[in-house]
């Protein structure tokens, strides 16, 4: 299962997935995106269902798990993939875009995670939470998204921490510079943006989507049963220049 798999990071990561094996459900809301997704897919021959949902609903959370065990009888691996990001000095946010942010990029992990476990504790499975660079790395423009981000990954230590009896690892993966379309608005916003990231990424490039595949791919397969509580930087080493 993959929230937020309809587009960008998250479709790049269910297509991977699927490409090793995998059945997929995609939670999303926008319907146009899904059908998209779903029609790409399917045209893989993917074995793949869509729900629609917003996963900062404790109900809409169970409502999703219960389809995932009707389509396919069983959930081995979720994907929290769901985010947003507005980009403003913090003093320039709301406290109602603070509460957006927050419950977009955190509380949907705490909330899709909980209503997952029953089903993963059937036989073990894979929690992989998308953090971000932010999750570390301070920015003046995401205040509220970079707090959530590093709850993301605190969160992924603690739930490592409380579930590795239940055999199901729980690891998070930092995208760095990734072109989808939120950093493409972003770039339009700070023109300074493109080169600044290149110059600190000793890759010497921006990432893409599919960067991420590989690595939940990994954190998704028997390969990582004994890696958890990982935070895993994918970002073409931009986290390890000082």
């Amino acid at each position: 299962m993959v929230t937020g798999g309809n587009g960008g990071i998250g479709f790049a990561i269910a297509r991977g997935l699927a490409r090793a094996g995998a059945k997929l459900v995609v939670v999303g809301r926008n319907p146009d995106k899904s059908a998209k997704a779903l029609e790409a897919l399917h045209g893989e021959g993917v074995e793949v269902t869509s729900i629609l949902a917003d996963v900062t609903d404790e109900t809409d959370c169970r409502r999703i798990v219960e389809r995932t065990i009707e389509a396919f009888g069983r959930l081995d691996i979720l994907v929290n993939n769901v985010g947003t990001n507005d980009r403003r000095q913090p003093h320039d946010y709301s406290m109602a875009d603070w509460h957006h942010l927050v419950d977009t990029n955190l509380t949907s992990v705490f909330a899709m995670s909980i209503a997952a476990l029953e089903p993963l504790k059937v036989r073990g499975g894979k929690v992989i939470n998308i953090g971000s660079m932010t999750s570390v790395l301070g920015a003046s423009f995401a205040a509220p998204y970079g707090a959530a981000k590093g709850g993301v990954m605190q969160l992924t230590k603690s739930l490592a921490s409380a579930w590795a009896g239940h055999d199901i690892q729980v690891n998070v993966i930092l995208p760095g510079w990734i072109e989808t379309e939120l950093t493409i608005r972003g770039r339009a916003a700070t023109p300074d943006l493109q080169d600044k990231v290149i110059a600190r990424t000793p890759a010497g490039r921006w990432g893409l989507p599919d960067d991420l595949a590989g690595a939940a791919v990994f954190l998704a397969s028997p390969a990582s049963d004994f890696v958890t509580g990982v935070v895993l930087p994918v970002d073409g080493g931009y986290s390890a220049q000082a």
